[in-house]
C-alpha cells in the first residue's frame, strides 16, 4: 500500500493547528518540540488522512517551501455546506464561496493564517483501475 501525506512548513505552526482544529476540523495526533521550543513535527488527522506540520528554519531551508493548495473531500454537498459553516463561524477568510461546479462537485475555500488555501469539496477523484 502507498500513501501520500502533505506536509507544511509555517512561521507559527502552533496557530496554524489552532486554525485548522478550530475552523476545518482537524484532530491533533501529535506534536513534538525541538530543544529552543518550536514545532519540530506534529501531526494532524482528518478522517483517515494525515496532514504533517513544521517549523519553517531560519535562514529557510530546502523543505521550506511556499505556500500550497489542499482539498478536503467531504461525503456530500450537506456536509460541505455544513462545513462551510463551521469555517466562517470560526473566522476562517473564505477565498471562494460556496460554488456548484461544472464537474459536480459543491466546493468553498479558506485561507489558513499564512496564506494556504484549503478548498473543501464533495468532489472525490479516484486512481484509475491497474
Amino acid at each position: 500500500m502507498t500513501s501520500i501525506y502533505p506536509t507544511l512548513r509555517y512561521d507559527d505552526p502552533k496557530a496554524a493547528m489552532a486554525f485548522l482544529t478550530e475552523a476545518l476540523g482537524f484532530v491533533e495526533e501529535s506534536m513534538h518540540n525541538d530543544d529552543a521550543g518550536s514545532v519540530a513535527h506534529a501531526e494532524l488527522s482528518f478522517g483517515d488522512d494525515i496532514v504533517m506540520l513544521g517549523t519553517r528554519s531560519d535562514p529557510p531551508g530546502p523543505f521550506d517551501t511556499g505556500r500550497a493548495v489542499l482539498y478536503l473531500a467531504l461525503d456530500d454537498e450537506a456536509a460541505v455546506d455544513a462545513h462551510h459553516d463551521r469555517a466562517v463561524s470560526a473566522g476562517a477568510p473564505v477565498v471562494m464561496a460556496l460554488t456548484d461546479q461544472p464537474y459536480g462537485s459543491r466546493e468553498y475555500a479558506v485561507t489558513d493564517p499564512e496564506g494556504n488555501v484549503w478548498t473543501v469539496g464533495s468532489y472525490r477523484p479516484t486512481p484509475a483501475a491497474r
